[in-house]
């Protein structure tokens, strides 16, 4: 029973880790003596060929982790923005309100996420990302949202454009 349990974890995990895009690390700004950082990550939307998204975040450095308490946490602060940069080919996306998760990494010890989804704003042909935080208890109203237009572009959709 267990090794069928973790096997179904590890499976979960591997299958999560799939389906997220990656991020590439392009920049890191140091912003105070202490260690603390702002990090700019490059992703690339796994099933929109052609859009880059830039996501910058602050990172907690050990010396304010020890100072300010809260070791395992950074803020919920996040800036975004999405770009095309490429010819735009869009596979099998999710098409409902609540959009698909495209990027996920964690930003505390346990249980609070930092998330990037995408939802397709069909009636303005619009591709939308949203940057936020995702945690337990205690949601954060912080976020950041970036928008591709697709009207007038030439883009290429895997299922054909729904109508």
């Amino acid at each position: 029973m267990r090794k069928t349990l973790a096997s179904l974890t590890a499976a979960a995990t591997i299958a999560g880790t799939l389906a997220s895009a990656h991020a590439e690390q392009v920049g890191k700004i140091g912003v105070d003596w202490f260690g603390n950082d702002i990090k700019i990550e490059a992703v690339s939307d796994p099933k929109v060929q052609g859009v880059t998204c830039h996501l910058a975040y602050f990172d907690r450095g050990v010396i304010d982790r020890l100072q300010k308490g809260n070791w395992f946490e950074d803020p919920s602060n996040a800036a975004i923005s999405c770009q095309q940069t490429g010819p735009i080919r869009i596979g099998d996306i999710d098409l409902g309100k609540s959009g698909e998760e495209v990027f996920r990494q964690s930003i505390s010890l346990i249980w609070k996420k930092q998330v990037v989804k995408r939802i397709y704003d069909k009636a303005n042909d619009t591709m939308i990302y949203l940057a936020h935080s995702q945690q337990i208890q205690d949601g954060s109203a912080k976020m950041a949202i970036a928008t591709i237009p697709l009207f007038g572009q030439q883009v290429e959709w895997e299922k054909g454009k729904p109508q």
